[in-house]
């Protein structure tokens, strides 16, 4: 009895799966249907079995501002290159180098001897570098010199004369407000893009890779975003009078405003790089207590002023030669404060950046007049200012 009211609770399952299959087939044909209708909005009255490609309008002649922004681009393209900062690794079962690029930027022929201008903070711990000419060329090149405090830097590339197009240079001392700018540079890694606009501002102030004013930047609302950084700014004529530096955007993109430094300074840079590897920055041979330190002497009244208080001095500087006192330490361990520098040439200082700006633009031999605070007294000493090492 049990053994037959088992059998038939298997056929009563039998016969219900071909209920099942039907009321899922039911349900998908219902789902295909709504959706169908949602889908289907043509309506077939409005449907014309004639419809044709427009005739295209004839534009005419480009404009003349036109026909000369595409000469520009045309002639300066093949200048710019694009770099690629490269770092190695070792894959640890192989044991093979791999190249792993880090970052990317740009950059232009300077000359026909291969060197190449960027920014440093593009090439900046690369331990290789590539550079991209277009159409498939490509060459490592070596790190001849950089300005890290200028952000700027030369590359070499070992590639013949016939393969480089060096960058027609402008200057940056005539330059003027409401001057239109182009920018050439591969923003985001897309290659040689072409944004346009007009200088902006001029005697900006900017803080370098290494947190050092560089002065006299030129700002632009030519479109600059990442990748675009060591490539050239050119005025109307196609000459370069600015390297694309930097942004100001709280999101990293653009926000219409841009950095370039001017090429003039540029022009005095890069041949002292190709020449020595370096450039001579001249100072007056002192190293500096922190600005809170001052600040905080101040407070507790064992200085009257705000500045630039010397730590320690460099020995035959500028500094020493001209007797300025660094900070000594009496026996009785008690702390006798080195000079207060107040003024450059009469310009105040009231931090070590004011100091730093003040004397930022000066040659080697250069004299200053500084303006010196010690034991609450003030006396002015000139200071032959040297190259720092």
């Amino acid at each position: 009895m049990e053994h037959h009211e088992a059998e038939s609770e298997t056929n009563r399952g039998r016969r219900s799966t071909p209920v099942n299959r039907w009321l899922v087939a039911v349900l998908l044909l219902l789902v295909g249907v709504l959706v169908f209708r949602m889908l289907d909005r043509v309506q077939p009255g409005l449907l014309d079995p004639n419809a044709r490609s427009r005739t295209i309008t004839p534009r005419g002649d480009l404009a003349s501002s036109e026909r000369s922004t595409i000469e520009l681009y045309s002639r300066a393209r093949s200048s710019v290159v694009h770099i690629t900062n490269i770092q190695l690794a070792r894959d640890r079962v192989s044991l093979d180098i791999t190249r792993i690029p880090q970052g990317t930027g740009t950059g232009f022929i300077w000359d026909d001897q291969g060197h190449v201008v960027t920014n440093y903070h593009v090439i900046e711990n690369a331990q290789e570098v590539s550079v991209n000419f277009g159409g498939g060329k490509a060459a490592f090149a070596r790190l001849v010199g950089y300005a890290a405090d200028k952000d700027l830097a030369v590359l070499k590339v070992d590639v013949p004369k016939s393969g480089l197009n060096p960058i027609d240079i402008g200057k940056s001392s005539d330059l003027q407000v409401g001057q239109s700018v182009f920018a050439i540079g591969n923003p985001f890694g897309l290659d040689q893009t072409l944004t346009t606009g007009v200088i902006s501002g001029l005697g900006r102030e900017i803080l370098s890779v290494t947190q050092q004013p560089i002065q006299g930047v030129i700002q632009t609302d030519a479109a600059i975003n990442p990748g675009n950084s060591g490539g050239p700014l050119l005025d109307s004529a196609g000459r370069l009078v600015g390297v694309n530096t930097a942004i100001y955007s709280p999101s990293g993109t653009y926000a219409g405003i841009g950095f370039a430094v001017p090429v003039d300074m540029v022009n005095h840079i890069v041949p002292q790089l190709i020449r020595t590897g370096r450039v001579d920055r001249a100072g007056i041979g002192v190293s500096l207590w922190p600005d809170a330190t001052v600040e905080q002497l101040r407070k507790d009244g064992v200085l009257k002023s705000a500045g630039a208080l010397v730590l320690d001095i460099v020995e035959d500087s500028g500094a020493a030669q001209a007797k300025m006192n660094p900070t000594r330490r009496r026996p009785d361990g008690r702390m006798i404060w080195g000079d207060l520098v107040t003024a450059v040439d009469g310009k105040k200082v009231e931090t070590i950046l004011e100091l730093l700006r003040l004397l930022g633009d000066r040659k080697v031999n250069d004299k200053v007049i500084l303006t010196i605070e010690h034991d609450s007294k003030q006396r002015d000493l000139e200071v032959t200012l040297q190259a720092l090492k």
